[in-house]
């Protein structure tokens, strides 16, 4: 069964997956077809049915109760913000014909302050498309242009993945980031798109995206091999934009005092063209 018709089966099949029989305490009996657990394991564990939680992976039962959602929690070893991920998969109701896409557009407040920063600094969209960058983050990455897809560009474009050393690390932390900003709202036209899309272009991402991880995206170390300026070690802090319901003011800086504050200073200071910060709205 397809995730848009059992998002509730098919993020229990891919954690039971992860979960070794020595993880949960248990002997390792027979021959295994499949990693992980087996289903009658989780069960047992769980303390119901074999029967009931085979339901629940087929998508038969959508509406376990929150008791049995924490029994299996605990088995499948969720932390806090899997559980709430599987509870708000459990909950979600009767699906209805397919919206049309959501437009993204950024206050004009938001754009203004973007424009003062004098840190690279970008908004991005629930889907990870870039919404507007000021000046020095489009002189950070060719990515941060206005228009680009974060995450499409990690996994597609080699020369994207060359300015991060640690690329596949960013790139398992943005699908965790995707799947958790769109929660169960798996029918969306976009989110449809883009991981149609992905899935067939990208094994890495087939690979990280069947793990159904789920993480915010907080504080963040990350480095860039920036072609003009070489390699700047930057902190990502990423910002709630309040009235706009899944956008966010991303912004890079360097520790104060330090050769990576020099050679951001350096590559701010470059002969660039002296542009406000740049938006457009995003139709999908």
């Amino acid at each position: 069964m397809s995730e848009t018709t059992s998002g509730l089966g098919a993020f229990l099949r891919a954690r039971r997956e992860l979960v070794t029989p020595q993880q949960a305490g248990i002997p390792a009996v027979g021959v295994r077809r499949t990693p992980g657990l087996r289903r009658e394991e989780v069960a047992m564990l769980a303390g119901i049915s074999a029967d009931y939680y085979l339901r629940l992976e087929r998508g038969r039962d959508r509406r376990p109760s929150v008791q049995v959602l924490e029994s299996i929690a605990r088995v499948l070893q969720l932390n806090d913000e899997h559980l709430a991920h599987l509870l708000s998969l459990a909950a979600e109701g009767p699906r209805h014909r397919r919206r049309r896409p959501r437009k993204e557009v950024v206050p004009p407040g938001a754009l203004r302050l973007l424009d003062s920063l004098v840190q690279p600094a970008f908004i991005e969209g629930r889907y990870l498309d870039v919404l507007a960058s000021n000046r020095l983050a489009r002189a950070l990455s060719p990515g941060l242009q206005v228009g680009r897809n974060q995450l499409r560009d990690m996994f597609l474009d080699q020369a994207e993945q060359a300015y991060y050393p640690s690329w596949e690390a960013m790139a398992e932390c943005y699908v965790a980031g995707f799947r958790k900003a769109v929660g169960n709202d798996v029918d969306d036209p976009r989110f449809i798109e883009l991981t149609g899309e992905l899935s067939l272009a990208s094994p890495l991402f087939g690979r990280l995206w069947a793990r159904h991880e789920v993480r915010e995206q907080t504080e963040t170390l990350l480095t860039v091999n920036h072609p003009q300026v070489g390699r700047i070690r930057l902190n990502r802090e990423r910002l709630s934009i309040d009235g706009s319901e899944g956008l966010r003011m991303v912004v890079y800086y360097p520790d104060p005092a330090s050769g990576d504050a020099d050679r951001l200073a350096l590559l701010a200071s470059a002969d660039l063209p002296v542009t406000k910060a740049t938006s457009a709205p995003s139709a999908r």
